[in-house]
């Protein structure tokens, strides 16, 4: 690595005329021999630019590209306008470091501002921290924002995205609480099972809206037996889904929080993403991470600190609610680009478009003999069909037609995900290619 050190040679022997040393072996004298390199690493030479963008072209096309993905469960194939790539890509923003230094950082804290003021409108809540990692880190870290010393067990519906549950139970064992999981029915979950499990050690109820499934949750009366019971209620969101459905405070949410992947984030492999939490104003200084506030400087312009960072970092230990070390701002800024630039009305006609084609396939799949909805339930863009044959076989059609199918969730069942991106053409082929294997 010395030769990307940013120290001239002669820096080097004027560091080291200052230590009394003549040598840099005699600087790291004290370090044991056995850990010390005895000939350089086995490292490849490298490349030239030329060489190198070969290299990486014969690496990814390696990788299937398919012309239409109709698999979401929790990253979604929406269409992202060029700008917000181009925008988010500036040098200025990617560049850009964690904003300890108020003085240095007022564009990167504007961002951050402007992001949680776009997702507290977007969820009807009062704040919104500066992100975490994702959707299921998300919903784990609400859980714990809900806990206290007599209240240490999270009610979690069986019809959540089965890693956020996970991740949840993870974060649990971690902090020797317990999960319950409450049993679904017809797709949703149990309202009777739920009233029956809501004990009085019981902290939160967690649903996710739409489910794991696609399907609505009645989340309004879900969460007003929760209030009965003086359980905090949160409430797992898609993003996209919120520019048409009741919002968290519409619902009765203490907690909103979800994955805001949708909104100008590739699927890129599953990562990276972005989870948003907003909540009430009473549960604010409970949100893990970063909160940024505005704020005046001393000639009385508009600026932004960090106001608040419940984590262990900047607080006492045994006084923190969270170990989050991050937020994504990077992704938070992106997400906020594709806000500004879709507008309340452009974000809402991708979801209803989604929404509608998704519908569409679902009906027209249906008139194929043996296949049908399992859940006759409303949905948003995601449903499952029971399939007359190996569903697997009906994966593998499909990606010879250079299409992605739905997720595989039994032998006969398949999750599908629409989103705008889908045209009816290609919906149409994917329907004649399932009637193709089906009819076979």
């Amino acid at each position: 690595m010395a030769n990307y050190l940013p120290h001239t040679q002669g820096e080097q022997e004027q560091m080291l005329s200052a230590l009394g040393m003549s040598s840099m072996d005699e600087l790291f004298s004290q370090v044991p021999s056995s850990v010390m390199l005895k000939e350089p690493v086995n490292i490849p030479h490298g490349m030239s630019q030329m060489e190198t963008l070969s290299a990486m072209k014969a690496l990814a096309g390696k990788n299937t590209s398919y012309a239409l993905t109709l698999r979401g469960a929790g990253c979604y194939d929406h269409f992202i306008p060029p700008v917000v790539t181009r925008m988010a890509g500036k040098e200025e923003f990617v560049t850009a470091y964690t904003p300890y230094q108020a003085e240095m950082s007022q564009g990167l804290l504007q961002s951050i501002f402007e992001y949680q003021s776009l997702m507290s409108e977007l969820t009807g809540m009062d704040a919104s921290n500066a992100s975490v990692y994702d959707g299921a880190s998300a919903a784990a870290e609400a859980a714990v924002m809900c806990r206290d010393r007599k209240r240490t067990v999270t009610l979690v519906s069986e019809a959540v995205h089965p890693d956020t549950l996970a991740v949840i139970k993870t974060y649990a064992y971690g902090t020797d609480h317990e999960v319950r999981v409450v049993p679904m029915k017809d797709g949703v979950t149990d309202r009777d099972a739920l009233s029956e499990l809501l004990a009085a050690d019981v902290s939160a109820f967690y649903v996710q809206q739409p489910n794991f499934f696609g399907q609505f949750e009645d989340a309004e009366g879900l969460f007003a037996l929760c209030k009965e019971a003086k359980v905090k209620c949160i409430l797992g969101a898609n993003s996209m889904a919120l520019a048409i459905m009741k919002s968290g405070a519409e619902v009765g949410a203490d907690i909103v929080c979800g994955d805001a992947q949708p909104f100008g984030l590739a699927m890129a492999f599953g990562g990276p993403s972005l989870g948003f939490m907003t909540t009430t104003t009473a549960m604010q200084r409970k949100l893990p991470g970063r909160i940024v506030g505005q704020t005046t400087d001393a000639e009385g312009r508009r600026a932004f600190v960090l106001t608040l960072q419940a984590r262990e970092q900047h607080i006492r230990r045994e006084k923190a609610s969270s170990n989050i070390c991050s937020n994504q701002a990077h992704c938070a800024l992106t997400a906020s680009i594709y806000l500004n630039y879709m507008g309340a009305s452009g974000i809402a006609d991708a979801a209803n478009s989604s929404m509608s084609k998704a519908h569409y396939l679902a009906q027209q799949l249906c008139t194929i003999d043996g296949v049908s909805l399992k859940y006759a339930g409303g949905y948003f863009h995601e449903f499952v069909t029971v399939l007359p044959k190996n569903a697997q076989v009906i994966e593998d059609a499909l990606a010879a037609e250079g299409i992605l199918s739905g997720l595989i969730l039994s032998d006969h069942e398949m999750l599908w995900c629409v989103t705008e991106k889908a045209s009816k053409t290609q919906l149409d082929s994917v329907v004649a290619a399932v009637k193709g294997v089906c009819e076979a």
